[in-house]
């Protein structure tokens, strides 16, 4: 935990909330209880939410409602954290320092104190909360048609898990007690499965890019880290995820119909488009000379169709290849940059609140053009936390793999001398750097890297390890018959 510590205070985090926020958080007795004719009273909906089963910071319900055509209408409620959270207060300050809630395997720095995040500016089962909610048409086509943005209050009616939900979708376990204790929730459920569907197959043919990364999960064995094991997708979580991306993709163009400066999230054209057409060739596959998302799309298709079980192993290298997302300012007019793995040209961050400060920052704005008035940033400041929260966001990263190599330093102590199959997953003038599979961990290559690129697989000896400094050093001992073998899992590209 000392080393998570260490490194929040080294990127520029905050890992403990300030005195005045303390303060701050003190006089928050309960959750908001703003009421007005604008705020549409949608309580009696059966809204769920899903998430992992430890989760408590619950920032979206859905629910769906079918319309005639074959159409449906989904709604997706986001927790009004501004609500509860105003701009300027302590709390808003140091969320605005931090940006995002920072997830490493001793400790999680939550981006807003617990007793908000896990209750008061969240959507808990069971009890009445203000949102914002995103309505939107989706035809049998996975078109989304008429869209509609809104304040509500609501009551989330079963808070549901990925893992659960996703066995009893394909028939592998039965109905989550919770579904089985709300009378139509199966059904409701098995609708928005099918609508997710619609949207997963459209998005697919427009060029979205499905990719599966493997997130390494800690298991404990009683409070001793025993293993870092990859995070399985799953049905339900695709679920949740083509809801996020349409609800995200409607607020986007909200605020442009408003006439609203907006934060967009955006995926830039990759730099490194000629190594994943070298990848492709590799494969025995042709991509074009020139940047093609929808090209690249079926080349992932076609390979995870092919080799499942090394589908993870080319993602990962894809997912570096493409580079990080960031955060811009579009003003209303302006071409917008778009998001190259999402295929999108609409795209920002408005379905995590708790978790991420660009997504209050977006609500800010959906807030403010919905009551017609000014917005509470204007483009300079945009621009500014636009910046900031990018880098925030890359601090945050290099916290949680440093904790993640000093965990997989602890697990790796004992085992110096022994060789793995890996995967290169970074290579430049700063280093090469290997992925092994047990544990998933990521080390450098300190002897025999010349010559390596991302992409390549190569049998690795582990050298040398340093818990503390999370320093984990392989020496090349070999090209690698194929990479190691992954269990097999099915995603689109992650809205980030």
């Amino acid at each position: 935990m000392s080393i998570a510590r260490r490194a929040m205070l080294t990127n520029h985090l905050e890992p403990d909330l300030p005195p005045a926020a303390v303060q701050h958080l003190s006089t928050i007795t309960g959750p908001a209880t703003e009421r007005g004719p604008e705020i549409r009273d949608l309580r009696a909906l059966l809204w769920c939410s899903i998430d992992n089963d430890d989760s408590r910071d619950i920032d979206q319900l859905s629910v769906s409602q079918p319309l005639s055509g074959g159409a449906v209408n989904i709604l997706v409620a986001i927790a009004d954290v501004d609500a509860v959270v105003t701009i300027g207060t302590p709390i808003d300050a140091h969320a605005r320092v931090n940006t995002t809630s920072v997830y490493t395997p001793p400790q999680i720095f939550p981006m807003l104190p617990e007793r908000l995040s896990t209750d008061l500016s969240c959507l808990p089962a069971g009890q009445e909360r203000l949102s914002l909610v995103m309505q939107m048409s989706v035809a049998e086509d996975g078109t989304v048609g008429a869209a509609d943005v809104y304040r509500a209050i609501v009551v989330n009616r079963a808070k549901l898990a990925y893992n659960s939900v996703a066995a009893w979708l394909d028939g592998k376990g039965p109905a989550p007690p919770a579904v089985a204790a709300v009378a139509g929730m199966a059904e409701q459920l098995r609708v928005q499965d099918a609508v997710a569907q619609r949207l997963k197959r459209l998005r697919l043919a427009q060029g979205a890019l499905v990719l599966t990364t493997l997130e390494a999960r800690a298991i404990y064995d009683g409070r001793s880290l025993s293993d870092l094991c990859p995070d399985q997708d799953n049905r339900a979580k695709e679920l949740i995820e083509y809801f996020m991306i349409a609800a995200n993709g409607v607020v986007a163009q909200y605020l442009e119909r408003q006439g609203r400066s907006s934060l967009r999230r955006v995926l830039r054209v990759p730099e490194r488009w000629d190594r994943i057409v070298q990848l492709a060739k590799t494969l025995g596959e042709t991509l074009p000379a020139a940047p093609d998302p929808r090209a690249l799309s079926a080349f992932l298709i076609k390979r995870q169709q092919a080799a499942p079980a090394l589908f993870p192993d080319l993602s990962l290298s894809v997912v570096k290849l493409l580079g990080a997302g960031e955060y811009v300012l579009k003003r209303p007019g302006e071409p917008a940059q778009g998001h190259f793995g999402l295929a999108l040209d609409d795209y920002t961050h408005a379905t995590a609140p708790n978790r991420r400060f660009p997504d209050v920052i977006t609500q800010r704005l959906l807030k403010a053009a919905l009551a017609a008035h000014t917005a509470p940033y204007d483009d300079s400041q945009l621009a500014m936390l636009a910046a900031h929260c990018t880098e925030q966001e890359g601090n945050a990263a290099k916290v949680e793999r440093q904790v993640r190599k000093s965990a997989a330093a602890m697990l790796l102590q004992t085992r110096i001398g022994e060789q793995f199959d890996a995967l290169v997953t970074g290579a430049s003038a700063a280093g090469t750097w290997v992925r092994i599979a047990h544990p998933l961990a990521e080390g450098r290559v300190v002897k025999g890297f010349e010559g390596l690129d991302v992409g390549d697989a190569v049998r690795v000896q582990l050298m040398h390890v340093n818990v503390e400094r999370g320093f984990i050093d392989f020496a090349r001992v070999s090209a690698a018959a194929s990479p190691s073998p992954q269990p097999r899992t099915s995603a689109a590209a992650r809205p980030k």
